[in-house]
């Protein structure tokens, strides 16, 4: 009786922590107290349509997410925007899911917001709210317990300089550029681009990219640490397939290992570092005599 008695505990420790991790995960940065109304906001920006954003989770458990307005260069209309919402929600409840590859259609990443949809809602509160909208959805996107990368083809603008930051890494083409050009759009980065990318690049080449509005080609995003690596293809189709090959380094080997590495590195840059710890005891014990670790210990490789 003991042992499954045990067992029992186990599991249930198991399924607490993880709705713990997962609570964690989806906070929302913002809330009715910040003067923040979700459901409004998603009404205003539906009136904006065009476009979508399209995502495929293939078996071996990297989803492709496809911002697809070909003919805006990829920028986000107000219901791209909602759909990027909806995907992140969906991929936050796939539980086989690994790696990630954000990319634009037609040989392009994404030139920022569609400027109709800007000028529609200029006033501040809007402003504002589009903001908290943006930057709750590019937030949760990150904590993904999925290993992302996004595949920068063509052009990297404003918005959607901000949306590379949201990934783990970036890969970039032959030719492309990542551009925050909020300066000359007399803006800041309002989706979270800008706290991003100080953690990614520090503050003094973040403070250049922003008040300089630089371009940033693919030599200078390497020795500034924003890019991993020049992918070797100008080509679309035969690109995704080199950064779909770049990741699977990465993101080979079982599911709950893999996911469970995503979260120990999501909480040692987010939280205080008590609390990280915890959070890294907690995860440690979801996968310590699992599956994959009695496996492990079967073949002991530590000992060769």
């Amino acid at each position: 009786v003991f042992p499954e008695m045990a067992l029992a505990l186990w599991k249930n420790f198991l399924q607490i922590t993880k709705k713990r991790i997962l609570q964690q995960r989806r906070l929302s940065l913002y809330n009715g107290a910040h003067g923040y109304e979700e459901e409004l906001i998603k009404k205003k920006l539906q009136q904006f349509s065009g476009g979508s954003i399209n995502l495929s989770k293939e078996d071996n458990g990297i989803g492709i997410l496809t911002l697809n307005n070909p003919k805006l260069m990829n920028a986000f209309t107000g219901t791209m925007m909602v759909e990027l919402q909806e995907r992140v929600t969906e991929l936050e409840n796939w539980k086989d899911g690994k790696g990630l590859i954000i990319h634009g259609a037609g040989n392009t990443f994404c030139s920022g917001s569609d400027l109709n949809a800007v000028k529609e809602i200029s006033n501040s509160q809007d402003g504002m709210n589009m903001c908290m909208f943006m930057q709750n959805t590019l937030t949760r996107l990150m904590r993904l317990p999925l290993i992302s990368v996004a595949l920068v083809q063509g052009k990297a603008f404003g918005g959607g300089a901000e949306l590379t930051t949201a990934c783990d890494f970036r890969l970039m083409t032959p030719g492309s550029e990542i551009r925050f050009v909020h300066k000359h759009m007399g803006l800041v980065p309002g989706w979270g681009g800008a706290a991003r990318l100080v953690r990614i690049v520090g503050s003094g080449a973040a403070l250049q990219l922003l008040a300089g509005a630089a371009r940033v080609d693919p030599e200078r995003a390497l020795s500034l640490g924003l890019s991993e690596e020049t992918l070797p293809s100008p080509d679309e189709s035969r690109a995704l397939g080199e950064a779909r090959a770049w990741l699977s380094q990465y993101t080979e080997g079982p599911d709950t290992v893999i996911r469970a590495v995503k979260k120990v590195v999501t909480a040692g840059r987010e939280l205080p570092l008590e609390a990280a710890l915890r959070t890294e005891k907690d995860i440690f014990g979801t996968v310590w005599g699992g599956p994959a670790n009695l496996q492990a210990l079967v073949r002991r490789p530590k000992h060769k």
